[in-house]
């Protein structure tokens, strides 16, 4: 604890009185100086424990006094030591009045106590104060170290909040809360997500204060609501990895800051530690993932061990994402990013096995079937594909944009390489339509008439048209209608005459010119399915 004018006061060796202002004795002293300037405000820092001897100050007149200590006090000066028996034998009545009324501690010095005594006296106790701040400091960080060592992160935010008299979380790279010391903050956590993902913007390292704190120190399940909390991000890397939360009542003092970043630095190693086993992870992906592709599973299998968990023994499904070149080239880092974090980071809170590999310009990763990955990933998606539609940003404004993802129907490891192709098909689907995720599911459930919206297919049809529509265009008959008539009712001629109230055999005629015109034969089932699929296309411009 700093020095306080009621440590001084009670100093032996010091004999000090207190003359004005005893109910504010325990204020702490920054500094002890000497002044006789008429006014010193302009050297003041706040905080300090003035002495005199008022060898420059009309001491007795009670209005000069006033104007004195009134400045004082509004520089933040903490206490005034007189010494009499210097220029005045005793203390002048008019400061004792002015100092009272300002509520301004005023201290007696006597004689035979010099100056610099008091000033020892401060210098010492601010120095032994230090010392015991970073002793306790280093006696925390080798608590959090043995916590973090035996207990996880879990361990070393019980010991922090211990610490620092009040809670810690530890956020994912998604701003979920994946810990909290006491039982009870986790509550309190969650209310941050919004101050956590403003943290994650910024480049790290970075921090913020939430709150003011200074309210009665309270710890329970109703949590407390005037706190004050401290964020902070940690990783290395140009995105945070993580954010811990340290809530407490006040100000954190010299030891709990020393707790507090030593907890940081412990965290922050966790973080690139387990970066650089994640790599690793992510090469025995990519082996694993090889050997489903090329029909392999065994081999998977006993590759994968126990790190994928039952991820290859039950349906799962295949994820391809690719980037525009304009946002893979963008400079503003890994445009899969944000995908990743979100697929990895709802698994985890979930508990489930997620493979997740960078396959040159592509991610790939297998999420189980039905799982928190695979809702996270159409989630993220549908917010960027919002986003897109308003001209607004996405989650992580601006890496993603351009981010296409297809989503395969659920697999086995056997089946992988057929979900794997339907994944790109599911992609090149939604590349062409502009869209950002696609199931490969729903493409067999929808029509096939959106696929063919691609240039080329229209081009295709209007120069396979364009003979008929000149004919029609002269007036010479309805080729076109005709032809759609018969090849919607399947080539019978009655109900075909019948849809277009002409005869049959002026039908069969149109036929017979169709056949002329294009110099293909109506019989062969090709042609047909070409000029339906040409009528359908046309006919949704």
């Amino acid at each position: 604890m700093p020095p306080t004018l009621a440590s001084l006061v009670h100093h032996s060796a010091l004999k000090l009185t207190v003359r004005a202002g005893e109910d504010r004795l325990d204020v702490p002293v920054r500094w002890a100086h000497v002044s006789e300037l008429a006014d010193p405000v302009p050297y003041m820092e706040g905080g300090e424990l003035l002495l005199i001897t008022a060898l420059k100050l009309d001491a007795e007149d009670p209005e000069a006094m006033r104007r004195y200590v009134r400045r004082l006090v509004k520089a933040g000066v903490v206490g005034l030591g007189f010494a009499v028996g210097v220029n005045y034998e005793d203390i002048p009545k008019a400061l004792v009045d002015a100092a009272e009324e300002e509520g301004l501690p005023l201290l007696e010095v006597p004689r035979r106590t010099p100056f610099l005594a008091i000033s020892k006296a401060v210098s010492a106790a601010i120095a032994a104060d230090q010392y015991r701040a970073v002793t306790a400091g280093f006696a925390a960080q080798r608590e959090l170290t043995k916590q973090a060592l035996t207990d996880g992160p879990q361990g070393l935010l019980r010991a922090l909040a211990a610490q620092v008299d009040g809670w810690a979380a530890l956020y994912d790279a998604s701003g979920a809360v994946v810990g909290a010391a006491p039982e009870w903050a986790g509550r309190r956590a969650g209310r941050l997500t919004a101050e956590v993902e403003r943290l994650r913007e910024r480049p790290a390292p970075a921090s913020a204060v939430v709150g003011g704190g200074g309210g009665p120190q309270r710890s329970g399940p109703d949590d407390r609501h005037d706190d004050r909390i401290e964020l902070h991000s940690l990783g290395t890397g140009r995105r945070p990895r993580a954010a811990l939360a340290v809530g407490t009542a006040s100000a954190l003092g010299t030891a709990e800051r020393y707790a507090v970043h030593s907890a940081i630095a412990l965290l922050t190693l966790t973080t690139e530690r387990s970066r650089s086993l994640h790599a690793a992870q992510q090469r025995i992906g990519a082996a694993v993932l090889g050997m489903l592709l090329a029909g392999e599973p065994d081999h998977a299998r006993a590759v994968a061990g126990d790190l994928y968990g039952g991820l290859l023994d039950a349906p799962f499904r295949v994820i391809v994402a690719d980037a525009t070149p304009a946002a893979a080239d963008g400079g503003g880092g890994d445009p899969f990013d944000g995908l990743t974090e979100v697929v990895e980071s709802a698994a985890a809170r979930a508990g489930e096995a997620v493979l997740v590999v960078p396959e040159g310009d592509r991610l790939v990763a297998l999420v189980a079937d039905g799982g928190a990955a695979a809702e996270a990933c159409a989630q993220y998606t549908a917010s960027l594909e919002s986003a897109r539609a308003t001209g607004g940003a996405g989650p992580e404004s601006g890496d993603e944009d351009g981010l296409v993802v297809g989503l395969s129907a659920p697999a086995g490891p056997i089946a992988a390489a057929a979900a794997y192709k339907q994944a790109e098909q599911a992609l090149s689907v939604a590349r062409r339509r502009g869209r950002v995720f696609v199931e490969h599911e729903q493409l067999a459930a929808g029509s096939v008439l959106p696929l063919l919206a691609d240039d080329a297919v229209k081009a295709f049809a209007d120069g396979l048209l364009r003979a008929l529509h000149e004919h029609d265009a002269t007036g010479r008959g309805d080729l076109v209608a005709s032809l759609r008539a018969w090849l919607s009712r399947h080539g019978q001629w009655d109900a075909a005459a019948a849809d277009l109230g002409v005869h049959r055999h002026t039908l069969r005629y149109r036929m017979r010119r169709v056949e002329e015109i294009l110099g293909r034969s109506l019989d062969d089932p090709d042609v047909r399915m070409e000029l339906w699929l040409a009528l359908k296309t046309t006919s949704t411009e």
